[in-house]
């Protein structure tokens, strides 16, 4: 991890973070939801290379090695990445790689994914350009973050009012909150500068936080389930999922 561009790193809370994201409702549902998305628009069993990159646990890593890929899963943290190796089997087809996404050696590949890493960085943008440079010319970039505007609106519907107003900055961060979620208009803004077409966007959980009863999360959840694959790539609802999914592919 470099000291200068302080990312978060899981170190010394890997398992808890494990058990908040997948051990959840809403851990599983985003996962289900993702990769739903990637087997709609890729082609993944003809994926041959895939990098992981902030992979962590290894949860999509293990999906793409049951596909028959090559997986190399990076992560700055040492602690998620022995738990990743310790999900996938010690797979021959997996490689671990210790490092921030800026300091990947200049390898390219066939698919790289990078989901809900961008809101722990705090050079976010630098990070996307990284990523296409090591997308293949024709293979497909999929990306995920936290979303601002559904953070701002969960937030609103709290009646956090205050926080809001203090634009949603606190003096003590949360370790499991994510430091820097993103606007989807930004990004997509600036992923128009850049040699790829977005091929796929949706929200991801755009109803399940917004649910008045949380006990529906697990009581009704193939329903729920069933709506946000729905909805979730539909104007208006894509725009609040709680993160936001682009697909794309590098044209040049």
């Amino acid at each position: 991890m470099s000291s200068e561009r302080h990312d978060q790193n899981f170190d010394s809370i890997a398992s808890k973070f494990e058990q908040n994201i997948y051990g959840t409702s809403k851990g599983r549902l985003r996962h289900e939801l993702l990769h739903h998305r990637l087997a709609q628009n890729i082609d993944l069993p003809a994926i041959r290379t895939v990098l992981d990159a902030g992979g962590g646990t290894g949860e999509m890593s293990k999906v793409l090695l049951d596909e028959g890929a090559n997986v190399t899963l990076s992560d700055i943290s040492n602690e998620t990445l022995s738990i990743a190796k310790h999900k996938c089997g010690n797979s021959a087809s997996l490689s671990l790689l210790h490092s921030d996404i800026l300091a990947l050696p200049p390898t390219e590949y066939d698919l790289v994914i990078c989901h809900a890493v961008l809101e722990w960085l705090s050079d976010p943008f630098s990070n996307i350009e990284k990523l296409i440079g090591m997308t293949k010319i024709g293979g497909y970039f999929s990306l995920t973050f936290f979303n601002k505007d559904a953070q701002m609106m969960g937030n609103l519907l709290y009646g956090n009012f205050d926080y809001v107003k203090q634009g949603m900055q606190v003096k003590n961060r949360v370790r499991l909150s994510p430091n820097n979620p993103l606007r989807p208009r930004e990004v997509i803004d600036f992923l128009h500068q850049q040699k790829v077409t977005m091929t796929s966007m949706a929200g991801i959980r755009c109803i399940h936080d917004y649910l008045k009863d949380p006990t529906m999360q697990q009581s009704h959840y193939e329903q729920l389930k069933d709506a946000e694959l729905a909805y979730g790539d539909k104007e208006p609802f894509m725009w609040l999922g709680k993160y936001f999914h682009i697909i794309m592919r590098r044209d040049a």
